[in-house]
């Protein structure tokens, strides 16, 4: 978690030289996206790389935030809109995000630690738990 900002820089670097088709989590054999939420402040799109879950026809996506104390800036941007795209190796998708919350949560944050057991360790560094969204196409 320490290498965190580095990690992503390198993703991001990757993403722009690749065209959306490379990234470090699906070098690692992990599926990854690129997710497009419009700034909550600012208005403005706000991008970000991310493992998700794929889950039935969407995809869900945790707010780990690399085990730091506060949720990332995306969870805030997709309460505030909802409306969001997300980019699958150059594909362009329109989504709309749903915080999971109750039973929904407990039983989907099972199937997350099946999928990447580094979430509860992320989520013990946080010291919160940790936001998940259902995102589903528009």
């Amino acid at each position: 978690m320490k290498l965190a900002t580095l990690v992503v820089a390198v993703d991001k670097r990757l993403y722009r030289v690749f065209r959306g088709k490379v990234s470090l989590v699906a070098m690692a054999g992990l599926p990854s996206l690129r997710l497009t939420t419009t700034g909550r402040k600012t208005g403005l799109p706000r991008s970000s790389n991310l493992l998700y879950f794929p889950y039935r026809e969407g995809f869900v996506l945790v707010g780990s935030n690399w085990g730091r104390p506060r949720d990332p800036m995306w969870t805030l941007n997709l309460l505030a809109h909802p409306e969001a795209t997300v980019e699958l190796r150059g594909t362009r998708i329109p989504v709309v995000a749903t915080p999971v919350k109750g039973e929904r949560y407990d039983e989907l944050w099972a199937l997350l630690l099946d999928f990447w057991p580094g979430y509860e360790m992320e989520r013990l560094a946080a010291g919160r738990e940790l936001p998940i969204f259902l995102l589903t196409r528009r």
